[in-house]
């Protein structure tokens, strides 16, 4: 019966020198274990990131972005990409289909840095929008060819008509008088995102002589 009050205290004190134990936070290099709701929360010091802002201008479409070959999103004419950054320099990459622009840009706290790549993706890509110009003509006897080259500069495959005109004169051989006429054609081509598609013409002028012809005139009709 002595024992039982001695006993039970060195039991209790047992128990809480356990927990004690139990809850030290070890120093040094020693590890310790995490329970499962216990999380890492990354900050920031104040003063050490700026904003980054990524457009594209009107071009139509969406296009991918990537900053230090790290998707970022997707930027179009109407929605931008802004971020916040930590101070550095990146590079930003816009792309459309196979062709991307890069642009080196340094990010300082309290600056404002905007990236805009349309003018290089317009100039690359030959066009802000669907468009179709003539790239070149020659005469053969009396059969004009004229290229023709259908531009896509969205993200999406589209199909694209266009009518084809050539105004010519020319002499005929039976009483040598100068005769005016006109060609025309049409062309379809379907085009990839962010391609461009060359369609040839063929125009077999009426049979004659001292060919003079005007610039074929080519006339965006439809793409979708």
């Amino acid at each position: 019966m002595r024992c039982i009050v001695p006993c039970a205290l060195f039991l209790v004190v047992g128990c809480v020198l356990a927990s004690g134990c139990a809850t030290q936070t070890k120093s040094g290099n020693d590890t310790v274990p995490l329970s499962p709701s216990q999380t890492f929360t990354r900050f920031t010091v104040p003063g050490t990131e700026g904003p980054l802002k990524i457009s594209v201008g009107g071009l139509t479409g969406k296009f991918p972005v990537s900053v230090d070959r790290l998707s970022v999103g997707v930027v179009s004419a109407g929605s931008p990409i802004t971020l916040t950054m930590p101070e550095g320099n990146y590079t930003v990459e816009v792309c459309c289909g196979k062709i991307c622009e890069h642009e080196n840009v340094s990010v300082r706290f309290g600056r404002q840095r905007t990236v805009d790549v349309s003018e290089q993706l317009k100039k690359d890509l030959g066009s802000s929008g669907p468009a179709v110009r003539t790239a070149g003509y020659f005469l053969s006897g009396n059969q004009l060819t004229v290229n023709v080259e259908f531009i896509n500069p969205t993200t999406e495959t589209l199909t694209m008509s266009a009518d084809v005109a050539c105004a010519y004169s020319y002499i005929e051989g039976r009483n040598y008088n100068r005769v005016g006429s006109l060609s025309q054609g049409r062309l379809v081509a379907t085009v990839n995102a962010c391609d461009r598609v060359t369609e040839t013409q063929d125009f077999d002028f009426v049979s004659g002589s001292s060919y003079v012809y005007d610039v074929p005139v080519v006339t965006l009709v439809s793409s979708g």
